[in-house]
């Protein structure tokens, strides 16, 4: 006989009946004495919890993180030491859709790594790309809401999304990714994913460089073409999600290689472009990419609410020998992330077990809805005290960062050395032609319900990246070419405006 618990109610009293309702007479009324009916209602009321803005559909798995090469010349962080063993979870999502969306979307996908060290939990909070498509956070929200669902319609708007993308020409080089072959990918386990933002390494020395994070799948990389990508969605919405659970299952482990990028503070200050934007990329010709450990995939979690779904992650939890930079967008994630998981969990979401570090935590924080330990008892509340409570650490501080310019608020269109088409003219040199039609195909068949006007704005984005590439969008489009170069030699600002009637 299979061990069953028994029903009981939120204080362990034990449930007579859980199918019947007590009445008044076998036809009469639910009385509201029936306090375990009471209870049922009253929590399946509220068992949803605030879904998140962005990333809300998604699926997690454990695993283990082991370092195989050395770089503890440029880092002290315990997890990063050659031979460490290092349990992680990860959380992958599609980015625009909500809870309830098909997971084989043209879209980027969230990747989401908590790694549980010896020092605190680190959160390596990244995509399926290494840029993004916009640099700086004051245009975050407004991303997030020109790809989810229209006001007046409700629906997703491919006119608000590509208008957005437009009017920042830096959102180019992710649009060509996107609208690659690389926009569906066949599952999580075929895809590469990156920690896209600069972060910054310091060793025992306190040296710092600077550093990009690169997870290579063993898998291969795979894609789906919108064909293939149509016919699952219409057979199976949670596509990723089961490839995930049955390979993991079926002891088919996941793994993927770790890579860094290392940048001298000298080389970062005489680099040609900004290394501390996102939307911009650190070649591999010049900084190559070092080899740092394996990452395995190995068990999937047993309550999907409990371990996915409260699972949260932030930029800003780091361990000692890795930091932060000046990316712009970075900073203002810094805060957005731990913010959102405080709203959508409560102030204490790091004691959801999924989240807690396994390491002791003393990081005095008191009180809040869901306060689930001992809240720290009789132990002071405050610092400075007398009785050594809640001693700072500071042989972990990271080295001082020497910044200069007058506080303003700088566009980086105005930097001479800023270029926004140079990656995406690179990516498109190196496609072979069979990747450049399908980028062209998918390219015209996303924005073909889009006007005219943006049309142009992205084909003169596409010729300034590469002529042929401008040419070939503009004929699959239905656009007039001469026109498109002619739009092609205007400033940012002069294109903007010409493109701004729809009626062009």
């Amino acid at each position: 006989m299979n061990d069953y618990k028994k029903l009981t109610n939120e204080v362990g009293a034990p449930v007579p009946d859980n199918e019947n309702a007590i009445t008044a007479g076998p036809r009469g009324p639910v009385v509201m004495q029936d306090v375990w009916l009471m209870e049922k209602m009253a929590h399946f009321n509220r068992e949803v919890i605030p879904e998140r803005r962005m990333h809300a559909k998604g699926w997690g798995a454990y695993g283990q993180f082991t370092v195989t090469h050395d770089i503890s010349k440029y880092t002290k962080a315990k997890v990063l030491q050659p031979g460490a063993k290092t349990d992680v979870f990860i959380r992958f999502s599609t980015v625009a859709g909500e809870r309830g969306a098909a997971d084989c979307e043209r879209d980027i996908r969230g990747v989401a790594t908590k790694f549980y060290t010896e020092e605190g939990n680190w959160d390596l909070v990244g995509n399926n790309t290494p840029t993004f498509f916009i640099r700086d956070v004051h245009n975050f929200s407004d991303l997030n809401r020109a790809v989810k669902r229209d006001p007046r319609t409700g629906r997703r708007s491919a006119q608000n999304n590509w208008d957005f993308w437009t009017l920042l020409p830096e959102c180019f080089h992710q649009i060509t990714v996107v609208m690659s072959d690389r926009g569906i990918p066949a599952s999580f386990r075929n895809m590469h994913f990156f920690g896209e933002h600069t972060f910054s390494f310091y060793n025992e020395k306190n040296e710092r460089v600077w550093c990009k994070f690169h997870l290579k799948t063993q898998q291969g990389i795979k894609n789906l073409s919108n064909e293939e990508a149509d016919t699952i969605n219409a057979m199976d919405r949670e596509y990723h999600g089961a490839d995930l659970y049955s390979a993991i299952e079926k002891g088919d482990f996941p793994k993927w290689t770790m890579y860094v990028q290392i940048m001298t503070e000298e080389q970062a200050k005489n680099h040609y472009e900004n290394p501390f934007d996102i939307t911009k990329i650190w070649r591999h010709a010049e900084y190559p990419l070092m080899e740092v450990g394996e990452l395995e995939l190995n068990r999937n979690p047993e309550n999907y609410f409990a371990e996915v779904e409260q699972a949260a992650f932030s930029p800003a939890h780091v361990v000692p020998g890795i930091g932060f930079s000046p990316d712009r967008f970075l900073q203002g994630r810094l805060f957005a992330y731990g913010d959102a998981q405080r709203y959508r969990l409560g102030v204490n979401h790091n004691l959801i077990p999924v989240n807690q570090a396994k390491t002791e935590v003393n990081e005095y924080h008191r009180d809040g809805a869901m306060r689930v330990d001992g809240n720290y008892g009789g132990a002071p509340a405050y610092t400075p005290n007398s009785m050594g409570a809640w001693t700072a650490q500071p042989d972990v501080m990271e080295p001082p960062l020497d910044l200069e310019g007058a506080m303003y608020r700088y566009d980086p269109k105005d930097d001479p050395t800023d270029d926004c088409f140079r990656a995406g003219g690179d990516l498109w040199r190196v496609m072979t032609e069979d990747k450049k039609e399908i980028l062209i195909q998918n390219t015209a068949d996303n924005i073909a319900s889009v006007t005219p006007n943006i049309k142009y704005r992205h084909a003169a984005h596409c010729y300034l990246a590469d002529p042929e590439y401008g040419k070939r969008f503009a004929k699959a489009a239905g656009l007039d070419v001469d026109k498109m170069i002619k739009l092609s030699q205007l400033s940012n600002a002069e294109l903007i405006q010409a493109t701004l009637s729809s009626d062009m």
